[in-house]
């Protein structure tokens, strides 16, 4: 929900460090590998063994690079497929190296309901990114929702750093808001994914289907058929 406004005006702020690299020969490719191992490194050291405000404050700092190497392939010119594919998979590593930092601490002091919270915090953020990746890969839509990466990343280190500095609950507060927001997001995924299919059935045979996923019939020959962008 947030992440192109959040992604758009870090972008500003990173534009001349991204210049300056790209000028010196360093490879985007590289950024994105740097900052996925350090976010990966720094959860799993950190957060288990109970270092939560600075785990929050160090994995934000190098996740921000996740920023960087977008705005350094702007700044070369030239877009990498490989370089996309590779920051979606860096995304995905230093999003589960998180939230199982987070379970395994939670487990260590024996809070089994807080780490059962972000294992399915988890799960759901791989899910929510695969509906999507899976979506666009057959062509169809599947974007939105109400907890994206930004937000993941946003609740899950503002509920650690909150933590460690003493606020009582305010990472089961986050896990929640995470668990719920993100349950609702798959349902808003698989209904965008839904009403693309059917935008698109629409658009190659000039009938929409009637109601839900599997049923339809084509317009009556006295009534124009629904053409694509019909409202759902």
């Amino acid at each position: 929900m947030i992440n192109a406004l959040a992604r758009a005006a870090i972008s500003k702020g990173v534009e001349p460090t991204a210049t300056w690299l790209v000028r010196r020969g360093v490879h985007p490719d590289v950024v994105t590998v740097v900052g996925t191992v350090a976010s990966t490194a720094s959860a799993l050291l950190l957060i288990p063994t109970g270092h939560l405000f600075a785990a929050s404050l160090v994995v934000w700092g190098f996740a921000m690079l996740d920023v960087l190497d977008g705005a350094m392939a702007r700044a070369r010119g030239v877009k990498s497929p490989f370089g996309g594919v590779l920051d979606s998979v860096g995304d995905r590593v230093v999003d589960g190296a998180v939230f199982a930092g987070i379970a395994w601490w939670a487990f260590t002091v024996d809070r089994p309901l807080l780490a059962g919270l972000a294992l399915t915090s988890l799960v759901a953020g791989q899910l929510i990114s695969y509906i999507k990746a899976r979506a666009e890969a057959a062509g169809l839509r599947a974007d939105g929702g109400i907890v994206e990466r930004a937000e993941r990343l946003i609740l899950g280190l503002a509920g650690c750093g909150l933590t460690g500095l003493g606020v009582p609950y305010a990472l089961d507060v986050a896990l929640w808001l995470l668990t719920v927001g993100s349950v609702i997001t798959i349902g808003q995924r698989v209904v965008a994914v839904w009403r693309s299919a059917r935008d698109q059935y629409g658009a190659a045979t000039g009938h929409t289907p009637d109601r839900g996923p599997g049923g339809g019939a084509p317009a009556p020959a006295d009534e124009p058929a629904d053409g694509p962008g019909t409202p759902a």
